[in-house]
């Protein structure tokens, strides 16, 4: 073979480089890789840096210290505000899952069974998602609100039955606060429990049905072990957005009676923004990112592992 033939037969360096740039998904990912570093890999470092100096909002110099971390951890207030924060997501987890599960049950039934007016429930449940948190704060404060006009105090009225003191009572506060949020997150659960329900293959339904199972031990036996996955991803999910909840507290209680209702996320406001303790504030930031990464780490522990081929 003659030494041109040679050359044209064996790639050029360029082509052989192209060729390994293209099966490579490094490069591909990289605009992906740069924007996440840029949009949210450097406020958390910038977090984890302002959370070992002395910084506020009102001052220019910052000095590295662990003065704000030791303050901030041996507040006397903090044990309340992790308290009604774990009530808060606790609560919120459960009764979002229970609900959200419920709900598309009666969905999925309802469809295949021909039933008139799925779609609408469907539509109506996932309204409480698409509204703001504000405007939903605002909402169920009309609704429990101690005034003449108060919604659930007219209907106990009517009913000829005390007023109940759902927004001002340190009691009650916090489980109108987890009623309000449950509200608004149960649509997402919904949507989840829902596609997760409609992948389930029908044969397990019948299989278990010619073994003489019933409505509850297929509901128990078969519907349960196969959401298990898509029931601790949601849990994942709703522990983070619920410990992060902000607006919807704000609006409603702000916080009160007292600090009844006030949640991590609100306290990192108030600290921030009105005693401008931005060290603090960072201090509390890096806490909530373990409180979140820690839950869902145990979570994750429960999902099933892949059988190895």
């Amino acid at each position: 073979m003659s030494p041109i033939a040679i050359e044209a037969a064996s790639p050029s360096p360029s082509r052989s480089f192209a060729r390994r740039f293209a099966g490579a998904p490094l490069p591909w990912m990289m605009p992906a890789i740069i924007v996440i570093g840029l949009f949210y890999l450097y406020p958390v470092f910038d977090v984890f840096r302002l959370s070992l100096t002395n910084a506020t909002l009102i001052g220019d110099s910052q000095q590295y210290t662990l003065d704000s971390v030791v303050n901030t951890l041996s507040s006397p207030q903090l044990p309340d505000i992790l308290w009604a924060t774990l009530v808060f997501v606790g609560g919120s987890v459960v009764g979002q899952q229970v609900l959200g599960l419920a709900v598309a049950v009666v969905v999925v039934r309802g469809e295949h069974r021909g039933l008139f007016g799925t779609a609408i429930l469907r539509t109506t449940a996932l309204v409480a998602w698409v509204v703001p948190g504000i405007a939903g704060g605002i909402i169920w404060q009309m609704l429990f609100s101690e005034a003449p006009y108060g919604a659930l105090n007219s209907i106990l009225r009517l009913m000829h039955l005390p007023a109940v003191a759902w927004l001002s009572d340190p009691a009650i506060a916090p489980w109108s606060a987890l009623l309000s949020n449950i509200w608004r997150g149960t649509a997402f659960s919904m949507v989840v429990m829902y596609a997760a329900l409609k992948a389930i293959d029908p044969s397990l339904y019948e299989a278990a049905e010619v073994d003489g199972a019933t409505g509850r031990q297929r509901f128990i036996f078969v519907t349960l072990p196969q959401l298990r996955s898509a029931i601790l991803v949601n849990m994942i999910l709703i522990t983070i957005m619920t410990v992060n909840t902000f607006d919807a507290i704000i609006t409603l209680t702000g916080g009160g009676p007292g600090r009844a209702t006030e949640v991590i996320s609100l306290y990192v406001f108030n600290i921030v923004f009105r005693n401008y303790d931005l060290s603090g504030g960072s201090v509390l930031s890096v806490l909530m990112l373990f409180i979140s990464l820690g839950l869902a780490l145990v979570y994750a522990s429960f999902l099933p592992k892949e059988e190895q081929q």
